[in-house]
C-alpha cells in the first residue's frame, strides 16, 4: 500500500434537493480525474469512499469543497493501491447508509466525543459500556476492548437487535463504527427505543487511530474494498479466528454456496487442509460441500441446468 495513493472516506448528511443531478456531476469528475470506488448519494446526504493518485484525489478533494454543501466534509485518509477498488460506482440511495428503522430518524450530531474524549471516558469511567454497531465479520477482525458486538449481518438488521440490549438502557453507552456514519444513525435509534445516555466517537475508529493508534483496540480494522482489512500500525496483533479452525487469520472469503454467500474468517491453511472448509460452517454443517454446493460452475449448478 503506498500513502501516494491513498483512499478517501467521506459523508455528511445534509439536504441534497437533486440526488440524481449530483450522482452526474460527480459521475463525470471522478471518470475525468481516474477515481475508482463507490459514492451514494439520498436526499439525506453523501457517502463515499474512493482510490486514485494523490494529485487526482487532491483535486477530488478541492472540488467536493468547493461545493458550499460539502465545504466543512471531513476527509479520512489512508493508504491503497490501484486495486483497492476494481470500479468506479456512484447510485442514488433512499438512505446513505441503509438502516430502515421504519420510523423517521434525524441523525444524532449533539452527542459527539472527541478521540481524546472518547478514550479519557474509557480510562476513567470503568461503568461505561462500549458498543460497536458494525457487522459481527467487522468486529470479528478488530474491535476496542471489552467492547459488545453486535450480532449482525447488516446494519439494517440493528433494529430489531437493539431490543436485545434492553438491560443497556440505563447504562452510559460508547457506541462506535468504522467512520462515524452509521453512529449518528444508530445513537439516534437507540435514543427512540429509551437508552438514556448515548455518545458516539466522532470520526470513528479510524480518527480515533490516527491520534492514538492501538490504545484500547485489539485487531485490526475492517474495509469495504479489496484490502478487507487493515492494520493500524507495526504494533497491531491480529484477532480474526478462522470459523473452522480458530486459528488466527486476517483473511476473509464469502461462502462458496451462492443462496449463503455469507462473509467470513477463514485461513489459508485450513482451506488447504479441506477444500470444503470454503463453505460457512453452518453450511457445512447442513451436508453441503465443494461438489453439491451451488455457485457459479459447480456440478450442482451444471447438472440442475443441463436436467
Amino acid at each position: 500500500m503506498s500513502a501516494e495513493f491513498p483512499v478517501i472516506l467521506f459523508y455528511k448528511y445534509v439536504a441534497i434537493a437533486d440526488p440524481e443531478a449530483l450522482v452526474a456531476s460527480q459521475r463525470e469528475l471522478c471518470s475525468a480525474l481516474g477515481l475508482k470506488g463507490r459514492i451514494l448519494i439520498a436526499t439525506e446526504g453523501i457517502n463515499g469512499t474512493l482510490a486514485g493518485p494523490r494529485v487526482a484525489i487532491d483535486r477530488y478533494v478541492a472540488a467536493l469543497h468547493a461545493d458550499e454543501r460539502f465545504a466543512d466534509i471531513e476527509i479520512k485518509t489512508s493508504a491503497g493501491d490501484a486495486d483497492t477498488f476494481p470500479r468506479l460506482m456512484i447510485k442514488v440511495r433512499r438512505e446513505i447508509v441503509t438502516l430502515g428503522a421504519g420510523i423517521p430518524l434525524t441523525p444524532d450530531l449533539d452527542n459527539h466525543l472527541t478521540p481524546a474524549e472518547w478514550k479519557k471516558t474509557i480510562e476513567e469511567d470503568p461503568s461505561v459500556v462500549l458498543v460497536d454497531v458494525r457487522n459481527r465479520y467487522e468486529s470479528a477482525a478488530g474491535k476496542f476492548a471489552n467492547a459488545v458486538a453486535c450480532d449482525i449481518e447488516h446494519f439494517r438488521e440493528l433494529p430489531a437487535y437493539a431490543d436485545s440490549l434492553a438491560d443497556l438502557k440505563d447504562r452510559k453507552v460508547l457506541m462506535y463504527c468504522t467512520g462515524g456514519i452509521r453512529c449518528e444513525k444508530a445513537s439516534a435509534l437507540f435514543r427512540s427505543k429509551g437508552f438514556t445516555n448515548v455518545f458516539q466517537l466522532h470520526g470513528g475508529i479510524v480518527t480515533y487511530q490516527e491520534q492514538f493508534g492501538n490504545e484500547h483496540w485489539l485487531g485490526e480494522c475492517f474495509v469495504f474494498d479489496q484490502r478487507m482489512t487493515v492494520p493500524v500500525d507495526d504494533a497491531t496483533v491480529p484477532i480474526g479466528q478462522c470459523a473452522h479452525t480458530g486459528r488466527t487469520t486476517t483473511r476473509f472469503v464469502n461462502c462458496l454456496h451462492d443462496p449463503c454467500h455469507v462473509l467470513f474468517l477463514l485461513a489459508e491453511e485450513t482451506e488447504r487442509e479441506n477444500q470444503h472448509t470454503r463453505l460457512f460452517p453452518q453450511c457445512l454443517a447442513s451436508g453441503l460441500n465443494s461438489s453439491t454446493a451451488d455457485y457459479k460452475g459447480s456440478p450442482a449448478r451444471v447438472g440442475r441446468v443441463a436436467g
